[in-house]
């Protein structure tokens, strides 16, 4: 009796999620060490570096990060009780990012004045209390999601979820459609913002993967010619160009370019990997090319954010008065123009976290976070950056890779894809490389809902590595 006690606590030892708790405690001590500077650079005399984090109490300082590190143990401890198979890098990867995020909106908080109407000291709190949110929708995902092939059943209930969190945008771009100006689809629920279509990504790579799931074989076969194109048949046709025009309307009517770009790179993606057909790809993005050209001639906000691209700053004197009120002003080409100085800044090193002037930077907590973190943390900082979100990816193809069916391979498939378009599209933005878009960079800008939606993400993908090693066991 004592021996098979004493079996089983063996047992239970070595399946504990040591590689997890390891990589867990990284990122711990990381956030207390920068933390902790922020505390030293409150309490100094140098008033040439403090800018605004006098402001900043000790109590509201250290409470996010604590709460944090906390929240992120029980979760721990909950995946060893429940979930011990399920993969043990990508959770400390993502709570990595979003610790840096919570430290970051901690130190700009009392330093954004201009555009909040004064110190918001709390910041870090609040963001922390949407990651607290987000970590406990990702353990109901995977609670809940017991057989990830359920959610294939519903593919069509899927495709009317991405028409109705859609919807609210459509009827504000129709409404305002006169003026050309972006819109954003958020509905208010007394305190609470929310924005629906950052879940409409979750439900397209779901209906993708379903559908593809079902009519990859037709769609790789093709049975209509057209030229040098085979083509499938318009029964399996009609649903993928009707997720399209989810694309299309985004782009002309909702006025929203990042989402427009998302949902269609899904779409690209997905379709290559289930189909493996070139033709398809060359075939949507030469259609792509075609509807940029209608939006850029129709809508003056793309002509404005492809403006911002193609300015040179280091020529900004001599612009033009309408080039100027066209680019810098109204085209957001100022906001660009001092993110790229304030990145410059920084250098290789960086100038130290907490000691830098990102607040100058309009919207640096959302739209410009990239380039915060560029400043106080240099070059070396966003290759870190950079590198994890590529890990995140890499343990999500991973993840697509080792699972049993091919449902859950696409599902993995787009819903990582996710994470490294929006990560893409917003570095590219900020760095000017693309027009700079409203996507929130992953777990790293302030947004309720973006993090949400990106740990239900994380549920989704910890579940099918979950089953994938349950079912692998099972057969040996």
């Amino acid at each position: 009796m004592e021996q098979s006690m004493s079996q089983r606590a063996t047992g239970a030892f070595r399946q504990y999620r040591w590689k997890e708790l390891g990589l867990l405690i990284l990122p711990g001590l990381i956030l207390l060490l920068l933390m902790a500077q922020l505390l030293i650079i409150r309490s100094s005399n140098d008033t040439t570096t403090l800018n605004n984090l006098k402001n900043l109490p000790i109590l509201d300082g250290l409470i996010p990060i604590l709460g944090f590190i906390a929240a992120v143990l029980v979760v721990h401890i909950i995946l060893n009780i429940f979930f011990r198979k399920a993969d043990q890098v990508l959770l400390p990867l993502v709570c990595l990012l979003s610790g840096l995020g919570v430290v970051m909106l901690t130190r700009l908080g009392p330093d954004i004045p201009t555009f909040h109407g004064g110190p918001i000291s709390n910041l870090g709190s609040k963001q922390l209390l949407w990651v607290l949110a987000g970590l406990a929708l990702c353990l109901i995902v995977m609670f809940v999601l017991r057989n990830i092939n359920w959610l294939s059943r519903y593919k069509y209930t899927w495709l009317l979820f991405c028409m109705a969190v859609l919807l609210p945008g459509i009827i504000k771009g129709i409404l305002t459609f006169k003026s050309g100006a972006p819109t954003r689809d958020i509905l208010g629920f007394g305190p609470l913002k929310l924005q629906p279509s950052e879940f409409l990504k979750i439900g397209v790579a779901i209906f993708f993967a379903g559908y593809l799931n079902d009519n990859r074989d037709i769609l790789a076969q093709g049975h209509y010619r057209l030229g040098p194109l085979r083509l499938p048949p318009l029964r399996q046709l009609g649903p993928l160009l009707f997720m399209l025009s989810i694309a299309l309307l985004s782009f002309l009517v909702v006025r929203d370019l990042g989402l427009a770009l998302l949902v269609y790179s899904l779409f690209l993606c997905m379709t290559y990997v289930a189909t493996g057909k070139k033709s398809y790809v060359i075939v949507s993005l030469g259609a792509f090319l075609l509807l940029g050209f209608i939006g850029y001639s129709l809508l003056s906000y793309v002509q404005s954010r492809f403006a911002t691209v193609a300015f040179n700053p280091a020529d900004w004197a001599h612009l033009t008065p309408q080039e100027d009120d066209f680019v810098l002003r109204n085209g957001g080409g100022g906001q660009v123009y001092q993110g790229l100085i304030n990145m410059a800044s920084g250098g290789i090193l960086g100038s130290g976290f907490g000691l830098g002037l990102p607040a100058q930077v309009s919207v640096i907590d959302s739209d410009m976070a990239f380039t915060a973190y560029g400043e106080e943390f240099g070059l070396v900082g966003l290759f870190a950056i950079i590198g994890i979100y590529l890990l995140i990816v890499h343990r999500g193809f991973r993840i697509a890779a080792e699972a049993p069916d091919t449902f859950s391979k696409l599902l993995a498939t787009g819903l990582t894809s996710i994470f490294a378009l929006q990560t893409l599209v917003i570095t590219a933005g900020d760095l000017k490389l693309l027009p700079l878009t409203g996507i929130p960079l992953p777990y790293l800008s302030n947004g309720g809902n973006a993090i949400m939606a990106n740990f239900i993400i994380v549920g989704i993908l910890l579940r099918i590595s979950h089953n994938s090693a349950v079912e692998r066991e099972g057969k040996y």
